[in-house]
């Protein structure tokens, strides 16, 4: 019952939110849609129709929770283009119809993917170039100055101004009433968010603004004319005074001319631009949305397409998803796409049933509501994390700001992807490919590790990498983490193996390719046979473990085939080493030295202490099986270790502690590697007791190679005639490093004159 009321409550908040943020959304979409309908030349009932079935039609289709769309500044000039190349706005909405036919094609054929290779640098420069274009476009209104339609958010404007001219002409051109309101409107949504009780109320303080501007508005008629807000500077709906002046506002399609060929570039020219907005758009509020929830790009053309279709019927402007709705629309917390229906319900309905009153709102007013969320989406804050990003994300940042702004949208997006490109290109002729010198067993090869993704941009590098290779050297193409590569990349590979290295004496091999036209094949012996295990020397062992166990500290392992090395192996072993470990599931010695199938015995025993079954097992690996090294491997922070101290510590057997009796005989053997003077300090200080169990741990390593040598005759005699080493070592579990003990080596006579460092 209780999780019942919850839900209640929480459905409840969730549309008392929604209804919020579709007021607020359509109290600020209404003067958008008109001034974009004003600047793309169409009737300004154009602008209207679209912001209603972007809200009631695209809002109820689509799978986006934040998006807004409607008539788009973006679109602008596309729009005005179409409508006089094709001679009559009937004809334009025939191509809009056309554009949403083709919107649905792109997404049932799933091109919203495209949205996913938008570099994040763009789409945050969209959303602070779109802040600074609303805070510089909202400064004239804000105060008054009406001259370029609200919503027009290009550069150069339709009243032959810019962008900073109209600035400039703001200053001699302040209307006092209008001033006094937007000034007003900016304190009120500024000091509304700093009050916490104000701020927590279910009242928005964007309706709180709009009510005081119609009230202020209301008010100054009766002032003098410097005071008075006349329609100039008020929100400017059509208004009908019966439902066949509503209809007359709305146009058709002419249908005759959708086939021919102007009808339907113009439908392609449309689709093409306003997915690619909407995809940018859906990026970006996506960005922005608190819940980080996924808009469904596919969905959301298929959507636009229905809502296109619609709009092109019955007299309205394309439309997209739109970036100052969609904000607003999040930054007054917004629940779910309710909003969106709403804000286009409210459209509707306020549209045909109060336009009179939708009159009365101060263009001021609603100027300082955009100002506000300009701030909020050119904020420093962002400025700051692109700059700690690097240069490579700030520059792309800054240019498609500085693009759009003096520009329009789409241009400057595109200004802003090629600079992307560029950098990205940058970094793939300037970032060399990860190269990795290998000791295998027949030689060194030159391990090439290729990217996930092999395009034409790897290219350039990849050339200059193979060129680069010295004479008679050998290379590995290792293509085990590609998912892609570019045919043409393909082809270059075949052609520098089939050409360019037999002339300079290179080998090449090739890994990962199986299912392309390189396909694997490998020139090197990838497992220890018997000549070459007879080759090797106790230090050259004792080399290869080093280098090994370096390449797993720094994630650099040599790349194998396993399953060659299985079919090789299954014929016989000759190991070169035996390494007595623990059974500790942090310490396997294949991994830990890097080594591969067949290269070593590993015995493993809780405490890598060594008893006469164990010393049996070394001699068989050394004296049998010819390996050319033994290594006692122990490690910190053993947990065979940490029971024997505390044992020790505390008096209690290991039936005691553990509640198993044959642990105690464990226990017993590792007790007898302690040193009673070494367990000082406080026990019950983690750091003193890590550092009194690495202290046996390593007497206990030391105590191991010594049993060794005592009780096998035939271990001690190799390695005093040098043929084999026994030696001593510990894995650090926290860095991954294994150090080397020089007392056990200078007791091998193989190993004499080795210097660990």
């Amino acid at each position: 019952m209780h999780h019942s009321v919850d839900t209640q409550t929480n459905s409840g908040s969730g549309l008392a939110r929604d209804g919020v943020s579709g007021l607020v959304v359509f109290l600020v979409a209404l003067p958008l849609c008109l001034g974009v309908a004003l600047a793309s030349d169409a009737p300004l009932f154009s602008g209207i129709v679209a912001g209603i079935v972007g809200g009631l039609i695209v809002g109820a289709i689509s799978g986006s929770h934040t998006s807004v769309s409607g008539p788009a500044a973006g679109l602008t000039a596309v729009v005005a283009a179409q409508i006089t190349g094709l001679g009559s706005f009937e004809t334009f909405l025939a191509a809009v119809v056309l554009a949403g036919v083709f919107q649905i094609g792109l997404g049932l054929l799933r091109a919203g993917t495209i949205a996913e290779y938008f570099p994040s640098s763009v789409i945050k420069g969209l959303l602070a170039a779109i802040g600074v274009i609303l805070i510089l476009k909202q400064i004239p209104h804000l105060v008054g100055h009406d001259a370029d339609p609200e919503g027009e958010m290009s550069f150069v404007q339709p009243d032959d101004q810019n962008t900073f001219t109209e600035l400039l002409a703001t200053v001699g051109d302040l209307h006092i009433g209008a001033a006094v309101v937007g000034l007003i409107s900016l304190a009120i949504l500024i000091l509304w968010n700093r009050i916490p009780r104000l701020k927590k109320s279910l009242v928005p303080v964007p309706l709180v603004v709009v009510m005081f501007g119609v009230a202020a508005a209301s008010v100054t008629q009766s002032m003098g004319s410097g005071w008075t807000i006349g329609p100039s500077h008020r929100v400017a709906v059509p208004v009908a005074e019966s439902f066949s002046d509503v209809s007359g506002f709305l146009r058709f399609p002419d249908f005759s001319t959708i086939l021919s060929a102007n009808v339907l570039i113009a439908g392609l020219t449309i689709a093409l631009v306003a997915s690619l907005e909407t995809l940018l758009n859906l990026e970006a509020v996506d960005a922005i949305d608190p819940e980080q929830r996924v808009s469904p790009k596919n969905r959301e053309l298929f959507a636009q397409g229905i809502g296109n279709i619609v709009c092109g019927c019955i007299g309205g402007l394309p439309v997209t998803s739109v970036i100052i709705r969609s904000s607003v629309n999040i930054a007054t917390g917004n629940r779910s796409k309710l909003s969106t229906v709403f804000h286009g319900a409210l459209l509707l309905s306020c549209v045909l049933l109060m336009p009179g009153l939708l009159n009365m709102i101060p263009l001021s007013a609603l100027a300082a509501i955009l100002l506000v969320t300009g701030f909020k989406l050119a904020s420093p804050k962002l400025f700051r994390q692109m700059w700690a990003g690097g240069l490579n994300a700030f520059l792309p940042f800054v240019v498609t700001i500085v693009a759009i702004v003096f520009t329009d949208l789409l241009i400057g997006i595109v200004i802003g992807l090629c600079v992307s490109v560029a950098f990205i290109l940058r970094g793939a002729l300037r970032s060399p490919l990860n190269t990795i010198k290998e000791r295998r067993v027949s030689g060194e090869v030159l391990r090439i590790q290729l990217p996930t993704q092999v395009s034409f941009l790897n290219r350039a590098i990849l050339s200059r990498t193979l060129d680069s290779l010295p004479h008679g050297g050998h290379v590995l193409l290792d293509g085990t983490a590609t998912t892609y590569i570019d045919p043409d990349i393909q082809d270059m590979l075949l052609d520098f193996e089939s050409k360019a290295a037999p002339v300079r004496g290179v080998k090449v091999s090739m890994l990962g390719f199986q299912g392309t036209s390189l396909g694997n094949r490998l020139h090197f012996t990838e497992h220890i046979d018997q000549q070459s295990q007879k080759d090797m020397s106790p230090a050259d062992v004792m080399q290869r473990l080093i280098e090994g166990n370096h390449r797993f500290h720094s994630g650099m392992q040599i790349s194998r085939d396993l399953r060659r090395q299985q079919e090789a192996t299954a014929r016989g072993q000759f190991p070169m080493a035996a390494v007595l470990g623990c059974i500790d599931s942090r310490a396997p010695a294949e991994l830990i030295f890097d080594l591969g199938l067949g290269d070593m015995f590993s015995v493993r025993i809780a405490g890598n202490f060594a008893r006469r079954k164990v010393i049996g097992s070394l001699e068989y690996a050394c004296a049998v099986a010819g390996s050319r090294l033994a290594v006692v491997l122990g490690h910190t922070s053993c947990g065979a270790v940490t029971a024997a101290v505390d044992s020790y510590l505390t008096g209690r057997s290991a039936l005691e502690m553990t509640g198993c009796e044959n642990i105690g005989v464990l226990l017993e053997e590792l007790q007898q590697s302690i040193v009673p003077s070494q367990m000082t300090g406080d026990v019950n200080d983690p750091v003193v007791l890590k550092r009194l169990v690495n202290d046996v741990a390593r007497n206990n390593v030391f105590r191991a190679v010594g049993h060794i040598r005592e009780e096998s005759r035939v271990l001690d005699r190799l390695a005093n005639e040098g043929e084999i080493a026994i030696v001593g070592a510990l894995y650090d579990v926290d860095t991954g490093l294994v150090e080397f003990f020089p007392e056990t080596l200078r007791d091998n006579a193989a190993l004499r004159e080795i210097q660990i460092s």
